[in-house]
């Protein structure tokens, strides 16, 4: 199939032809018709399987069958909510790209940076508006942002909006909108919190799931190398130097962990930074972008900041330490492996999480291959330890009894409160997810 028999304009299919892309995704074979119809849309795909494409497209087509009969500026038609900055400006850069032979105006919202450039831009019009949920809700306190012409509406990632405690901002922000309009929701997960959301949400709606709940790529190659809690950061430098490893992403669960991890590697004679909830806009742009070049070797990153994290052919990423919740092991290790390239996720695992990878292993169906590097055998005469953010995982990292655990750890990664987008002062500084770095890939983001 080619995305000329999707039904998508000339000019959307000539921005698209001119990125490299030829053959739709499956998730982008089945939403792009689902989307064009005009009805809801309930969405599960995994990281790295084009979905960003799989609503924008047909959205660009869809204003473009229906324009307005206004003069003057443009309203706001469709709405793109996002989790994180990094996603907001990876999605607006996508319709940018996709949208360049035609006369629509979008734009990206998010805090951290200063308001009035985007209170400008909102008074010139726009089309399309891309913005997190917290920097939304400062524009409609100060009245700067007009809500009542929208038309489509779009969740991207739902599942982790709702792990970083934003279901009350979204719900604000739904009473703000005409109750007659089109949703789009997209989730990596349907967990029973997403159910309810797509309950009250959604009408009626077109369900894509195109892959298995849980499921890691067969495109990533998993191993986890069992090593004592100490020696853990001179495991993974031997690695990063004997297998001259670049582009390596790796995890841990703190902030300060990953301050730590990448001052001692950089130390070493690996090119390291850090990216967090903590690291400013332009400390977390710099990181990205240097990582994305080649210069940096390693980036050291939180959970948080590291969704949604888009590079081309990412070869490696390392769980320093296994996340608390065994379904962000899922996103975590889907930053590599996509669009069909191949990837290699290891894990360094010590006595303390035994029980989260155990409980990993149930999530995703399968046995993990072990393998113990030579002069690194695991002393067993050392006992776990509690998780030195105060939660051993008990039961393997399920969501339900650990999800609060969990939202309590992601909201000190943001900082202050509950919205982690850097909305003001009331909300928190955010975490990123990385822009889209411009090079081509096999698919469309």
């Amino acid at each position: 199939m080619s995305f000329d028999t999707l039904g998508l304009r000339a000019d959307i299919l000539r921005a698209v032809s001119e990125l490299g892309y030829t053959q739709p995704t499956p998730i982008q074979q089945q939403a792009i018709p689902a989307v064009l119809k005009g009805g809801d849309l309930l969405a599960g795909a995994q990281t790295g399987t084009g979905k960003t494409a799989g609503f924008t497209l047909p959205i660009l087509q869809r204003l473009m069958d229906n324009p307005r009969a206004t003069t003057g500026k443009p309203v706001i038609r469709v709405l793109v909510l996002t989790p994180t900055r990094e996603l907001a400006a990876q999605v607006e850069e996508s319709i940018t790209q996709y949208g360049k032979y035609l006369p629509l105006k979008s734009m990206v919202m998010f805090g951290g940076v200063g308001i009035n450039p985007q209170i400008d831009k909102l008074r010139r019009g726009v089309d399309i508006l891309v913005s997190t949920p917290g920097r939304l809700l400062d524009h409609v306190s100060q009245r700067t942002v007009d809500l009542s012409k929208v038309e489509i509406l779009v969740l991207d990632e739902a599942d982790r909006m709702l792990d970083m405690g934003f279901i009350r901002d979204i719900r604000k922000i739904l009473a703000l909108l005409p109750k007659q309009r089109q949703n789009l929701l997209f989730s990596a997960t349907f967990s029973n919190e997403i159910k309810a959301l797509a309950d009250g949400l959604l009408n009626k709606p077109a369900l894509i799931e195109v892959a298995r709940r849980n499921a890691t790529a067969d495109t990533v190659a998993q191993k986890v190398y069992p090593v004592d809690r100490e020696r853990k950061r001179e495991l993974l430098a031997k690695l990063i130097t004997d297998h001259n490893w670049y582009q390596v992403l790796v995890f841990t669960r703190t902030k300060h962990g990953a301050n730590r991890l990448a001052e001692q590697l950089d130390k070493q004679g690996i090119p390291s930074m850090a990216i967090h909830g903590n690291k400013s806009q332009g400390a977390r742009t710099k990181a990205l972008s240097e990582f994305k070049s080649g210069k940096l070797q390693v980036l050291v990153a939180t959970d948080i900041a590291a969704r949604g994290i888009d590079i081309n052919e990412l070869p490696h990423v390392v769980n320093f330490e296994l996340p608390n919740v065994a379904e962000d092991y899922v996103h975590r290790i889907g930053r590599t492996g996509r669009a069909g390239c191949e990837g290699e996720a290891v894990s360094l695992v010590c006595v303390d999480e035994l029980k989260l990878l155990a409980g990993i292993e149930r999530l995703i169906k399968r046995s993990l291959p072990k393998e113990i590097v030579p002069g690194f055998e695991v002393d067993p005469r050392i006992k776990p330890e509690p998780i030195q953010n105060g939660r051993n995982g008990s039961g393997g990292g399920g969501r339900g009894g650990q999800r609060q655990g969990q939202r309590q750890g992601q909201r000190r990664d943001g900082a202050v409160r509950v919205s982690a987008d850097g909305g003001g002062n009331r909300r928190s500084s955010g975490n990123g997810n990385g822009n889209n770095n411009g090079q081509r890939r096999r698919t469309p983001a």
